[in-house]
């Protein structure tokens, strides 16, 4: 698999990431290892999980499976900051990340983790502070490069400025988004801020929670995230008639092509300018096989650009100016 750098660091990862929110809930240790091995098999070495998927046990099983396989074989991504079932959601003050950090790495049974992203905004605490913790992470050596993740457009752009203009020790390389043919709402505000700091696109979701495989088409499959009660909510908002038309547009696609719709959404957003890896989550080594197909794919630009036009969300001012429409 191809290794792109991230951002402006000298750090190469897999340009595609394997995601981890399901280990621990939907998948269990016996299948998180088949899709484990069928990554590192397939040359891919980003592994991203977070302190919170499944209360933690997400970073335990990815810990045990690593001590299996290599700390060299894998690159370990992971995100502090969100407390859920708490009257406070989101705390980046330097005491809970830092034991958060902790807390991860005896969970990871590593000394060190490769890349820690900030999973949200918080806009209680000042962002020195934030940022100084990052700083105390990577000075300690328990932290090799920094992230963000879901924060917009101009807090991706004071996060990085004040790191860069403070010529620190952890400046801001990757940034954490969701980014599909469904969702597309980055490329007004957070891609140019990316580009303009030279940071890197981790896509979150590439497959439009699940919907831009296509099996929504003609209903809600009873096995599917759309049917289960804590997924259900979060998939609805992507099952209208204007993500009917794109989902129509991108099987037409995959028809033309010989290959799944899947391999054709993470193929458009894998190469989109700015992205670095698009983190793919699967509930059975089965799914991930299927995904990881797409290594095989390059896109003709007449599908790459029909894709594009189809999908593309309105935007005008301020995006493209006072006078522009």
């Amino acid at each position: 698999m191809e290794l792109r750098p991230l951002g402006k660091s000298g750090f190469h990862v897999s340009r595609l990431a394997l995601g981890t929110m399901t280990w621990g809930r939907d998948t269990d240790e016996h299948e998180a290892r088949d899709q484990l091995r069928a990554f590192i098999d397939a040359g891919g070495n980003l592994v991203d999980t977070a302190d919170v998927y499944a209360e933690g046990l997400s970073e335990q099983i990815v810990g045990q499976l690593v001590d299996e396989v290599g700390r060299d074989a894998v690159v370990i991504a992971t995100k502090a900051v969100s407390k859920p079932g708490t009257e406070r959601r989101f705390d980046a003050s330097r005491g809970h990340l830092l034991s958060s950090l902790d807390a991860s790495l005896k969970r990871l049974k590593t000394d060190y983790v490769d890349l820690w992203q900030l999973h949200a905004w918080d806009s209680y605490t000042p962002i020195d502070e934030t940022l100084g913790a990052l700083e105390t992470a990577v000075s300690s050596g328990k932290v090799r490069y920094a992230g963000v993740s879901n924060y917009s457009g101009w807090q991706t752009s004071k996060a990085a400025a004040l790191q860069s203009a403070a010529g620190k020790l952890a400046p801001i390389v990757s940034t954490q988004v969701e980014y599909s043919l469904l969702q597309r709402g980055i490329e007004r505000e957070v891609i140019p801020a990316a580009h303009d700091a030279g940071i890197g696109i981790l896509p979150w979701s590439p497959l439009g929670r699940g919907v831009l495989t296509g099996k929504y088409r003609f209903g809600t499959p009873a096995d599917s995230r759309g049917a289960s009660s804590h997924f259900a909510s979060f998939v609805s908002p992507f099952l209208g008639d204007e993500s009917r038309r794109i989902v129509d547009a991108l099987c037409t696609a995959a028809d033309g092509l010989g290959v799944a719709p899947l391999e054709v959404a993470i193929a458009w957003v894998r190469d989109r300018p700015g992205v670095v890896a698009p983190i793919i989550g699967a509930r059975t080594a089965a799914q991930l096989r299927g995904a990881l197909a797409v290594e095989e794919l390059d896109l003709p630009d007449e599908i790459f650009i029909a894709l594009d036009e189809v999908s593309t969300p309105s935007r005008g001012y301020p995006e493209f100016g006072w006078n522009q429409r």
